[in-house]
């Protein structure tokens, strides 16, 4: 086989299986391949973000029709909010990339992306479009029903409401239906996954035209799995963990609606009706069609292997197929059925997480054949570097292992870091010059290890990956990627360096080394008119993995300002300025992120009061960190230790974001908070959502939340109660300080309150009424009962000047 048709299959492949343990299919599992593999339709369902997709749809068309399935998400989140920890923005991306390919390992479907950029909530499409490149994304889209090629296409949301929705949502619906019209290739059908809830409710929907539409009952039962369809959608639903969208499964009939868009309606029973899914849709495809029916009537559970030299004659007749585009396809999942049946393992793991272009390492080669069939490693190849093992018999159940030492990846090898992070990018779009990658979820293949295995007399190339493991004492074997780093790597602590005044702040540079011995001399970037000291520091640091830590002093002028400061290692030559960033949970691979090294620097003119401040943390935010930079004294309390004696000592006390959404203790804890209001205390409440509240009680007065938000950042803010402390003081609050602000000023405003509360401010997005609930503020006995939609959890870390400011005058209050 074409070694670089191998590649391109593997990279396919593995996509939604690096870092994880190994597949190790079990017969029934080898038995739903080879029915894949038989089937040839294709279904691809489209939506703006991760979460957004039916679950339920993709395990059913996988599973019940064993159609190739994928998902096509135009985002990857990044604007989102993060319930299971602080990453937001591109971070977060990331987490919801790997929690879409976690999903689709379950039930069994593919990912694709556009290069589209999660700004934020925007409230109908033209907002969107005014931020996305839409002819790139429609290019995008393009792209990937011409290389996936779909039978059927399936869009969430409805493209003819705009407004009723995310405009992300309609957005997709939009360029799905464009895109149709645009490729070569023609898809025989597109749908509109309705609802009741697309109607307004239950009613409205019974009494509605369903002359276009489908009833599916899409609950079926798999026996093979003992699960029902909508159980194993619920576990790959539960995937989007940092989104809190755990679901439980369901048994019985439900009923999912399918509205045409375009094309032909079929009946109920066969979606694929006048679309050919056999082995004669291809020419040459009727014999292939022969051998794999009758492998798949007569499959051997207890005995796969038998099926290998039938699997090899179809394997001989797809190569021979004259359609480019099934022939890749076929090929790709016949190599790893045999793979399977064959019981074959073939690894190879690096004795290093990481290392650098130039350092060397060892490679542990392993290769067993688990099965009776005849086999012989013929070569493996690692990195382009070929090995001396030649023609090794594989006898039953007989390692293999040898190390290949000394390996290097060299210059040709890129820093290990995601694809779509690598170029510069714009508010709406990442940018990424390689268009055969830019549609993908990840790009995987960066460490070809090719092994030619001989099986039953046919020699085939199967490529792995590098990969990295090790023995963790409580989970055992553990896999985490493997990858290549810069000689070092540095951070700025703090990530938010704030000035007031213009009094002088030491700053740390921490350099990490990825190789030993390493010597070189690390400087900050700072702006005009500013000094530091000293301007350099040598620096030697001995061992890999080791972090030294160098302090420089920094003197500010007089002028505001918000910028960034950087760093800059010059190692011989090379200048180095890399952050490296680790994100690490249970449920997804380890992500390894380099991202520019430098921290938010802002120059402000501020007053603080109340210097002892307590936060319980909510959903995940670096609000209490940021607090710190001011020099407030910040208090992270447990809920548990919520009690009338151990908050009367704050100043004030802040409930991080969703805080009534996910802290459970909060529901008897809320009283006494309202106590301490009430015996003088300073309670500020950052934004909760409307679903999920552990309770109604979330203020000491009547306040109803709502979906209201202001998402245009630059809406003009107009001061409702000018006279009020918090605008004036220690601080005077002007609209300048609403100036600069990112990706939303607020939301999930309140939009009804009693008396007692007083709007502090209103804004609005372009034709809308203002939106009055972003600050509320109410005397509740001799305290304040704060409550704020607006996204200090955002404009913090990003060193807003304005929202320092205004925080702190509401910490003031008294």
């Amino acid at each position: 086989m074409n070694r670089n048709i191998t590649l391109l299959l593997f990279v396919f492949t593995s996509l939604t299986t690096f870092a994880q343990a190994p597949q190790k299919l079990s017969s029934v599992e080898i038995y739903e391949q080879v029915q894949k593999l038989n089937f040839l339709g294709k279904v691809l369902y489209v939506a703006a973000h991760p979460d957004d997709e039916n679950t339920k749809l993709i395990t059913y068309f996988s599973n019940y029709y064993h159609a190739q399935t994928a998902y096509l998400s135009l985002t990857r989140g990044d604007g989102g909010q993060n319930l299971i920890g602080t990453e937001l923005r591109e971070k977060l991306g990331a987490i919801r990339t790997q929690e879409l390919l976690a999903a689709r390992r379950i039930d069994g479907g593919e990912q694709f992306f556009t290069r589209a950029n999660d700004f934020g909530f925007s409230k109908e499409p033209n907002e969107t479009f005014a931020i996305w490149n839409k002819n790139e994304v429609l290019e995008d889209v393009v792209q990937v029903i011409e290389t996936f090629q779909p039978d059927i296409i399936i869009n969430r949301f409805n493209h003819s409401t705009p407004g009723t929705t995310h405009g992300h949502h309609t957005a997709s619906a939009m360029l799905s239906l464009e895109a149709y019209d645009l490729v070569k290739y023609k898809p025989k059908r597109i749908f509109f996954n309705t609802s009741w809830w697309f109607y307004g409710s239950q009613e409205a929907f019974d009494a509605a035209d369903k002359s276009k539409l489908l009833a599916i009952n899409s609950n079926v039962y798999y026996p093979l799995k003992g699960k029902s369809n909508n159980e194993i959608a619920a576990l790959s639903r539960s995937q989007h963990k940092c989104q809190g969208f755990g679901t439980i499964g369901s048994r019985g009939d439900e009923t999912e609606y399918l509205e045409l868009l375009k094309g032909d309606l079929p009946n109920n029973a066969n979606l694929f009706e006048g679309i050919d899914t056999s082995w004669n849709r291809v020419k040459g495809g009727t014999e292939i069609g022969a051998i794999l029916n009758e492998m798949e009537q007569n499959f051997n559970f207890e005995n796969p292997s038998v099926h290998i030299p039938n699997l090899i004659k179809a394997y001989d007749l797809i190569q021979k197929l004259e359609d480019a585009h099934w022939k890749s396809i076929k090929s790709k999942q016949i190599i790893k059925i045999m793979e399977a049946c064959s019981g074959l393992f073939m690894e190879a793991v690096a004795d290093t997480e990481t290392t650098t272009k130039d350092s060397p390492f060892n490679i542990n080669i392993e290769v067993i054949n688990r099965s009776q069939s005849n086999a012989k490693l013929i070569s493996v190849k690692a990195l382009e570097v070929p090995t001396d093992t030649k023609n090794i018999a594989l006898k039953n159940n007989e390692k293999i292992s040898f190390q290949l030492k000394n390996v290097q990846v060299g210059e040709v090898i890129d820093y290990s870091n995601l694809f779509w992070l690598k170029e510069p990018k714009t508010e709406g779009m990442y940018h990424v010059s390689d268009k055969s990658i830019r549609i993908l979820p990840e790009v995987t293949v960066q460490f070809p290890v090719v092994f030619t295995i001989e099986i039953e007399g046919k020699t085939i190339e199967f490529v792995k990956n590098i990969c990295y493991k090790f023995n963790n004492p409580d989970d055992g074997e553990t896999y985490v990627p493997f990858t290549v780093l810069p000689a070092v790597t540095t951070k700025i602590e703090p990530e938010v360096i704030i000035f007031n005044g213009t009094q002088s702040k030491e700053i740390i540079v921490a350099i990490k080394a990825h190789k030993p011995n390493v010597k070189g001399i690390v400087s900050v970037v700072i702006p005009a008119d500013w000094k530091v000291s000293p301007k350099e520091i040598p620096f030697e640091i001995t061992s890999k993995n080791e972090e030294k830590k160098y302090t420089f002093t920094l003197y500010p002028t007089k002028p505001e300002i918000a910028t960034t400061l950087k760093t800059k290692v010059q190692i011989e030559n090379t200048i180095l300025d890399q952050k490296l960033v680790s994100i690490q949970y249970p449920h997804i691979p380890k992500q390894t992120i380099l991202v520019p090294s430098e921290s938010k620097l802002v120059k402000l003119d501020i007053e603080t009061k109340g210097k002892n401040i307590g936060y319980i943390m909510g959903a995940g935010d670096e609000v209490h960190k940021n607090l710190e930079n001011l020099g407030f004294k910040v208090t992270t309390i447990h809920p548990s230790e919520i009690t009338e004696t151990t908050i009367q000592q704050f100043d004030a006390v802040i409930l991080g974001i969703r805080a009534f959404n996910v802290v459970d203790e909060l529901k008897y804890k809320n009283k006494i908070l309202f106590d301490y209001v009430a015996n003088g205390g300073n309670l500020i409440v950052q934004y909760n959502t409307t679903n999920n509240l552990i309770t109604k009680e979330i203020a000491p007065f009547e306040l109803k939340l709502s979906n209201e938000r202001v998402t245009d950042e630059n809406a003009k803010v107009t001061f409702l109660a000018p006279n009020h402390k918090v605008l004036n003081q220690p601080n005077k609050i002007t609209e300048k300080d609403f100036l600069g602000w990112v990706q939303e000023q607020g939301l999930y405003y309140p939009n009804k309150w009693s008396t007692e509360f007083i709007p502090i401010i209103a804004s609005n997005d372009e034709g809308e009424t203002p939106k009055q609930g972003g600050l509320l503020i109410a005397k509740y006995g001799k305290g304040n009962y704060i409550y704020t939609g607006l996204s200090f959890f955002r404009e913090l870390p990003e060193g807003v000047c304005g929202a320092y400011r205004l925080l702190a005058n509401m910490i003031a209050l008294d």
